[in-house]
């Protein structure tokens, strides 16, 4: 298809071996660059009421739907472009850095013990060295994972908001990585997703397929504004 192939040479054109990369991005402060890149579907789910807090919180703050990364973590992020192209898929961006004051409304929002760390100083969203991220095809439909990003649905967001919280601690056994009772599809995806991005600078957690720090977070500071 015409688009795959010019995603193909797009690939190409790409110095993945020096910090140049982050040129592609917009950079904003030295330490962090806009996402914008065709191979990455940004689609920040907290920008929309179709997430666990009911909310469009991130459209009351200044990132709204865009998403940002520490530069290196853009970096590291770009370097899987080649992988994707290879297998004609995109990455579906639904979640990076988060504002403090955002995570803090997430927080207050969705009152489900640990969803949410309680002091945003220790997210890694809001370093700027975290992503949420799930695969789609070239024409940016989503493959099969066990569950949405987030383990989003809106029947469990409606039980979270009356304050029902066993149905979807249930469900969340689901977002684990150990977890095996899905499709077979299912699970090869979730599999490549975590070969791809372990191979490319990022660590994955126990109980969340979709999310991924940089390597080395630990040594970013909080980012806490834009």
């Amino acid at each position: 298809m015409e688009k795959s192939t010019n995603l193909a040479c797009l690939s190409q054109s790409y110095d993945f071996s020096s910090l140049d990369s982050v040129k592609k991005g917009t950079d904003m402060n030295n330490n962090h660059v806009l996402v914008d890149n065709p191979y990455f579907i940004v689609d920040m789910m907290y920008a929309t009421p179709d997430n666990m807090s009911g909310k469009a919180v991130y459209m009351s703050f200044p990132q709204q739907n865009k998403a940002y990364l520490h530069k290196n973590a853009y970096q590291a992020l770009l370097s899987v472009i080649p992988e994707l192209a290879k297998h004609h898929y995109r990455m579906r961006i639904r979640d990076a850095y988060r504002l403090p004051q955002a995570h803090q409304a997430l927080f207050e929002a969705v009152p489900i013990p640990g969803f949410f760390k309680a002091d945003y100083k220790t997210s890694n969203h809001c370093h700027g060295t975290a992503v949420d991220v799930c695969l789609t095809d070239e024409n940016g439909n989503n493959l099969a994972f066990p569950t949405e990003v987030d383990a989003y649905t809106k029947e469990f967001q409606q039980q979270v908001a009356a304050g029902q919280f066993a149905e979807f601690q249930k469900h969340l056994q689901k977002a684990r990585h150990d977890y095996m009772d899905a499709d077979s599809e299912a699970l090869k995806n979730r599999a490549f997703l975590k070969a791809l991005m372990e191979s490319h600078g990022f660590e994955s957690i126990p109980h969340e397929w979709w999310h991924y720090n940089l390597k080395g977070w630990q040594d970013y500071p909080i980012i806490d504004k834009l």
